[in-house]
């Protein structure tokens, strides 16, 4: 299995192939297209991340000793920013997560390209992920 510093340079990988921000604008797009639909029982006010200009719904479960995320936005661009943090921090262990920051989005440039509410929101999805493996963290304690 991959470590998290393996996926996010694939990633890294994927987006440094392209030589323009369309390009790397729609490869984020088709990754936000190929998220799996997000049940309806999810995408309520309870899942709902405050601080993001789209609607924004993330939710993750603790399986196997793994942090699951999953989400999904009502907005093209910042479901691709979903996608990307949920390729990126999915599946790994709540450790692995907490000890991992998020460089491989300045390696990319998103954080250059992207407007200031993007911007907040993105920071909202990353703080959600380490709030999950924080209390995901806080269980493996108590097993």
């Amino acid at each position: 299995m991959m470590t998290i510093k393996e996926t996010q340079n694939k990633i890294i990988e994927k987006f440094s192939d392209l030589t323009n921000w369309d390009e790397k604008y729609s490869l984020l797009i088709k990754m936000g297209r190929e998220l799996p639909e997000l049940p309806a029982e999810i995408k309520t006010d309870k899942y709902k991340l405050s601080g993001c200009q789209s609607q924004v719904w993330m939710n993750a479960k603790y399986e196997n000793g793994k942090v699951i995320i999953v989400g999904d936005s009502d907005a093209m661009i910042v479901k691709g920013l979903v996608a990307i943090l949920i390729k990126a921090y999915s599946g790994f262990s709540p450790t692995e997560i907490l000890s991992t920051p998020p460089n491989f989005l300045k390696e990319i440039g998103i954080d250059r390209h992207l407007s200031p509410t993007r911007k907040n929101g993105l920071g909202a999805m990353l703080k959600q992920i380490q709030l999950f493996a924080i209390a995901f963290k806080a269980l493996e304690k108590n097993i």
